[in-house]
């Protein structure tokens, strides 16, 4: 029966139909940042490039402001029913989002029409992935073995590394069977339409989950007042929650999202070059989460949190310096696989630490809250910031100045996160 605990021996066989889910949400926001060229020209034609893009990456920010209510309302309803049929919500939104999207027609067959439609699907993408990052790290967490909770953790985001790998590998084969104006009319939408067709075997897989033993057993599941005052009670937890995402938000979308507008727009690389880099570091991500998840288990997450936030404070913006004062293919891969490691050294540790550190009863949804504010006011809005300090400084190396600051927030909110759980006498790990 789905709504049955889950057993130790099916432990695997969950990882894989929790997370798989969790690829297709991510799966569809990465789309859209890897082929923001295409879409601009599609659906937002400013008559100048600057601007086309900004409105791009614009409409790809909106989508995180609705993650915060997403965050509110379905953290609500999954601390309430259950972690299995909220996740199977949220992949239900997110697929209405990508048909959208996938099917709208460009500006100039249907005008004005376009650009809201997109932003429509956007934001059904956005609200429903405002919940599902702490359905699925909530859920892993509570289905752990003893010890073991940073290592099931991080597969919450190494699954996210796996629709990096997918999305650049089809846009490697875009670029290598279809003509440049052929994917500009109409290649990108391609990858797109592939995410549809596999929606329907990721609700099957999903709808095979098992609710987790720990939720069945709590004898009082709190209605969506009761969640809402608890979220006011502690808003101070929150806010720190936030800006202990901030680093990871900004860093991963830098990253994955923004390295192939970076490579092609800023450091006149390739659009192979910029894909084949993407690829690697969604490798490189999928290898590290595991291995610092688990190091985190072994030695506390504080230690990992606070010497990877003082890397990315002393490294991000002269590493940028470094690749673009003589911009190449090895000397991007170079520093976005450095820039790779500090990213999923850290939240290795930090995805697993946000979950010890929220109330039992609002665990989903403080969570979700917590990461969906960084990722409305940090994470979603990297593309356009970094595109907008480059232009306004003249610096190409601008976008590290963001991760250093990202990181300086996440130091300050680790230390005030460990200082108040020994204030309370909490042992915190």
């Amino acid at each position: 029966m789905t709504n049955s605990p889950i057993k130790p021996s099916s432990k695997l066989g969950t990882v894989l139909r929790v997370t798989s889910g969790n690829f297709m949400e991510m799966f569809d926001f990465f789309l859209f940042g890897f082929y923001a060229t295409y879409i601009s020209k599609a659906f937002f034609p400013a008559g100048d490039e600057f601007a086309s893009l900004m409105l791009t990456f614009m409409t790809f920010g909106a989508g995180f402001l609705m993650r915060p209510l997403g965050a509110i309302f379905l953290g609500a309803y999954v601390d309430r029913v259950g972690r299995r049929q909220g996740l199977i919500v949220t992949l239900a939104l997110m697929a209405l989002g990508t048909i959208l999207i996938a099917c709208v027609p460009s500006y100039a067959t249907i005008g004005y029409l376009a650009p809201f439609l997109v932003l429509v699907g956007r934001l059904l993408q956005g609200f429903s992935a405002g919940v599902e990052l702490g359905g699925v790290s909530v859920y892993l967490a509570e289905m752990a073995t003893p010890g073991r909770k940073g290592f099931y953790v991080s597969w919450q985001s190494a699954s996210q590394q796996v629709a990096i790998i997918v999305a650049a590998a089809l846009g490697y084969a875009l670029n290598k069977f279809l003509s440049r104006d052929e994917i500009s009319d109409w290649g990108w939408r391609i990858p797109f339409f592939i995410g549809c067709m596999i929606v329907p075997v990721l609700f099957v897989i999903r709808r095979s989950l098992q609710e987790t033993e720990e939720f069945m057993q709590r004898k009082h599941r709190p209605d969506a007042r009761e969640i809402f005052q608890s979220m006011i009670k502690n808003w101070g937890l929150v806010i720190c929650g936030m800006l202990l995402v901030s680093m990871t938000t900004v860093s991963f979308y830098l990253i994955t999202v923004y390295t192939p507008t970076f490579g092609k727009s800023v450091l006149k690389l390739t659009t192979t070059d910029s894909l084949i880099v993407t690829l690697c570091i969604g490798i490189s991500n999928f290898f590290w989460l595991p291995v610092m998840g688990n190091l985190s288990d072994k030695i506390g997450r504080k230690p990992l949190l606070l010497t990877f936030t003082v890397l990315t404070i002393l490294t991000a913006y002269p590493v940028m310096v470094w690749l673009t004062n003589d911009p190449s293919f090895q000397k991007m891969l170079i520093a976005e696989l450095w820039l790779s490691f500090l990213y999923a050294s850290y939240n290795g540790a930090m995805v697993v630490a946000l979950t010890e550190v929220m109330p039992v009863e609002v665990r989903t949804a403080g969570f979700s809250l917590a990461y969906s504010l960084a990722t409305a006011i940090f994470g979603g809005f990297t593309p356009a910031i970094a595109t907008w300090l480059i232009e306004v400084t003249h610096d190409k190396a601008a976008p590290g100045m963001w991760m250093s600051f990202a990181a300086a927030c996440g130091l300050t909110a680790t230390l005030i996160l460990y200082r108040k759980a020994a204030n309370r006498g909490v042992k915190a790990v």
